[in-house]
């Protein structure tokens, strides 16, 4: 078991370290959506009432060249965080250096300090990306402990979380409550379920999701697979899927799956196809008879149906990735019809993996129906594979 902040005893006067996820769409400078701001403020605010001098860091975007720091600068960001906290946050528009370094030594207990872009470092050989080593060094001298709240990059071995985390010393590093609670509902979903477990796979290819797939099929009860990755297991049937999306080289393997797994898996029995990768394009259900000039580009109602009935007496759900074109309205039906199911559960933990589906439940206003929406889109992916996260494994065993 990893340290949680609270491990980490009294933080009254020490500098505490944080790690926080930051990475917010931004449209002409000004945030459009605050949601993983608003995720960090209780393990912030946690760290402020015990006295902690806190200094936050994020990254935002990628950054490879000098001309892209004007874009990405994270100003906007620590002066939003200062309104959600209600409180001011000084900005530091350095990465390293005797200006950050005395903004430091000038923190009161129970002030707060954000500085520049993490990833600001990356455009003179990759430092933070790399997890370059006199960086992360450089980076835990500045702090007594090290908190690590950004489970959206805990995939990643960084210089802002595996190589502080490495140099802080023994025992001075530890989670925040926003990746405690990732482990708690993501880990418990896999490893300890309320059964039966059903988990959604969606979104576009099957190599994207091959170790999910496989993981999943050992721990759930049904694995129900939609989006375009479907139609490389329809075609493993010897069904006809016109021009949909599908990957050939993985045909097979999908074939294999289907021999192992029985009816463990389920896929859908109707398709919403048109002739045109558009919105407008005009559409019908096809049951068997897609037709060569035609593409599927969501489930069908008899699909949503049928998944719904699968869902009816799941007591854990993990849904990761859309079952169809969501972002086209005319295709979202299939998406919104999941989403629908799983947030009207009555007694079951539903768990939204992160990624386009965590998006389309918040677009849809289902976001409060669900027990958890993953902060992380690539790191639930891994998380949901089985992988081991470098930015969680490095941290402090209790």
């Amino acid at each position: 078991m990893k340290k949680s902040i609270k491990d980490l005893g009294n933080l009254q006067g020490k500098t505490v370290l944080m790690r926080v996820d930051f990475n917010v769409p931004l449209k002409d400078g000004a945030i459009t959506n605050d949601n993983r701001i608003t995720a960090a403020v209780p393990t912030i605010n946690y760290a402020l009432e015990q006295g902690a001098k806190v200094v936050a860091f994020t990254h935002l975007g990628r950054v490879k060249e000098e001309a892209d720091k004007e874009s990405k600068t994270v100003a906007p960001v620590a002066k939003r965080l200062s309104e959600v906290l209600g409180k001011n946050v000084t900005f530091v528009s350095e990465t390293r250096g005797e200006k950050l370094e005395e903004s430091i030594k000038n923190l009161q207990n129970g002030e707060i300090l954000m500085f520049e872009n993490t990833r600001f470092e990356d455009v003179d050989g990759k430092k933070e990306s790399k997890n370059d080593e006199d960086l992360g060094k450089y980076w835990a001298s500045l702090g007594d402990v090290f908190v690590n709240d950004a489970f959206g990059t805990a995939h990643r071995a960084h210089a802002s979380n595996k190589g502080i985390a490495s140099n802080i010393g023994e025992g001075n590093s530890a989670y925040g409550f926003l990746i405690e609670k990732e482990i708690k509902f993501i880990g418990e979903a896999l490893d300890n379920p309320v059964r039966p477990l059903v988990a959604i796979l969606g979104g576009a290819k099957v190599s994207d999701k091959i170790a999910v797939i496989e993981n999943l099929l050992s721990k759930a009860d049904k694995v129900i697979i939609g989006g375009g990755m479907a139609y490389t297991f329809l075609k493993a049937q010897g069904k006809e899927i016109g021009k949909s999306l599908c990957e050939n080289d993985k045909v097979d393997y999908a074939r294999e799956l289907l021999d192992k797994a029985g009816d463990k898996i389920v896929l859908p029995v109707d398709t919403v196809v048109a002739k045109e990768f558009s919105n407008d394009a005009p559409s019908r259900v096809a049951t068997n008879d897609i037709q060569a000039d035609e593409e599927g580009l969501d489930i069908g109602p008899a699909s949503v149906e049928l998944f719904k009935e699968v869902l009816q007496d799941a007591k854990t759900v993990i849904w990761n990735g859309p079952m169809g074109v969501f972002e086209m309205p005319n295709f979202a039906k299939g998406t919104i019809g999941v989403c629908e199911a799983i947030a009207n559960l009555s007694d079951a933990t539903t768990i939204i993996g992160g990624g386009d589906s965590a998006t389309a439940a918040i677009q849809l206003g289902y976001a409060d129906k669900f027990s958890h929406i993953s902060t992380g889109g690539g790191a639930s992916l891994e998380y949901l594979e089985g992988k081991v996260l470098p930015g969680i494994d490095s941290l402090s065993n209790k």
